[in-house]
């Protein structure tokens, strides 16, 4: 099969099972209203959970930033990209979250790949939850390293894993919050388990990382655990975008020298790191934002429990409503956006066979009349 037909025969797959995927363009899509084809939409599939990306102060930190600095960093943090703003947003990371070290990356993508693929060798074993993010399990498989994936959320499952004969170190992945279903992993009992088996304990916390713990410091925070390795990324309760990965001294040094996504990319713009040290102070001082959250988490999981749909055991900004059938997510979201809400379809490949869902995202923007009329309209759809 040549080149043109291998893709295609992808593509025509993809349209026959309804899971081609496409991109909209918006005029404004990351706060409480998304404007689309000069529509307004109320918002429910931003990962903005607090609403910092509209925050004043972390606007003119950008902006002051950009004065002083530039636009970009001008080249990867080993040649002329570490800038004072780089240092301090580091320092201030290592110091909240109570590690030795923290590192940049341009994103959670890129950290969790460097990671990975700076760590995980021949001999060794990694062992990841089934449903963790893409950039996980994918940098797995790329690795030498032999994956095996437990069953979700499944302790037990891990530790008929961790028991089997390793030749070299197993590293446990998992995610803090899962960014499909919405679900905290028991981070406890994973923690313990990884420990006695002399494991090392890698933890993904895009979505656990400002909303949970005091001062939102995040998943393993709120769980009393601290993994060998946190990844945090900045595009989800930041407001911005980026990532950071808190570790030792020793496996900070390390990743400097082997973590080719680090080497080897131009580092954040220096007035992107500007703004997220304006995030953090936000955010450590953003009780308000998180209580309001937790509010409309409450009031929108006692309306969703009244539709006709499946409402995943989600107690974070999550909330996925699982419809199962690809063509049928997709008219309902369709339909959502003539009423204007702006709700995404997720469908497989992104999450398993049978279960498509409108992914509904709370931030702290959104009002209860908000939420209210979603689920008016929510109601109204499905039993249209």
């Amino acid at each position: 099969m040549s080149w043109q037909a291998r893709v295609e025969q992808a593509l025509a797959d993809r349209r026959a099972s309804d899971s081609f995927r496409t991109r909209q363009v918006n005029e404004r899509g990351s706060g409480r209203f998304l404007v689309a084809n000069g529509k307004q939409h109320l918002n429910f599939s931003s990962n903005d959970y607090l609403g910092l990306s509209q925050h004043p102060e972390i606007i003119r930190a950008w902006q002051a930033g950009a004065e002083k600095y530039g636009a970009g960093s001008g080249g990867s943090g080993h040649v002329t990209g570490y800038s004072a703003a780089h240092y301090q947003l580091e320092q201030e990371l290592a110091g909240w979250l109570g590690y030795p070290r923290a590192l940049l990356f341009i994103s959670g993508f890129a950290a969790n790949q460097a990671v990975i693929t700076a760590l995980a060798q021949k001999q060794d074993r990694i062992l990841a939850d089934r449903l963790s993010h893409a950039s996980l399990l994918e940098a797995a498989r790329h690795s030498p390293a032999q994956l095996r994936r437990f069953a979700h959320n499944d302790v037990h499952s891990l530790a008929d894993l961790l028991a089997l004969p390793c030749e070299g170190q197993q590293l446990v992945v998992t995610e803090g919050v899962f960014s499909m279903d919405g679900d905290q992993a028991p981070l406890e009992a994973i923690a313990s388990a990884t420990r006695s088996a002399g494991g090392w304990l890698m933890v993904d916390d895009a979505h656990g990382i400002g909303v949970l713990g005091d001062e939102g410091r995040g998943s393993c925070h709120h769980r009393q655990i601290k993994p060998d390795l946190l990844v945090i990324t900045f595009g989800k309760a930041f407001g911005v975008s980026g990532a950071a990965v808190l570790c030792s001294n020793d496996v900070a040094d390390y990743l400097l020298q082997f973590a080719r996504h680090l080497i080897y990319s131009t580092a954040m713009p220096p007035a992107q790191a500007t703004a997220l040290s304006a995030a953090l102070a936000v955010i450590r001082n953003g009780d308000e934002q998180r209580s309001r959250l937790r509010e409309h988490i409450a009031q929108f999981r006692e309306g969703a429990a009244r539709l006709p749909l499946a409402l995943i055991d989600s107690r974070t900004a999550i909330q996925p409503l699982i419809v199962g059938e690809n063509a049928r997510t997709l008219e309902l979201a369709a339909g959502m956006r003539e009423r204007g809400f702006w709700l995404t379809a997720i469908r497989p490949p992104t999450v398993p066979n049978g279960s498509a869902r409108l992914r509904v995202t709370l931030t702290a923007s959104h009002t209860s009349r908000d939420i209210e009329t979603l689920l008016e309209a929510l109601y109204d759809e499905t039993r249209g």
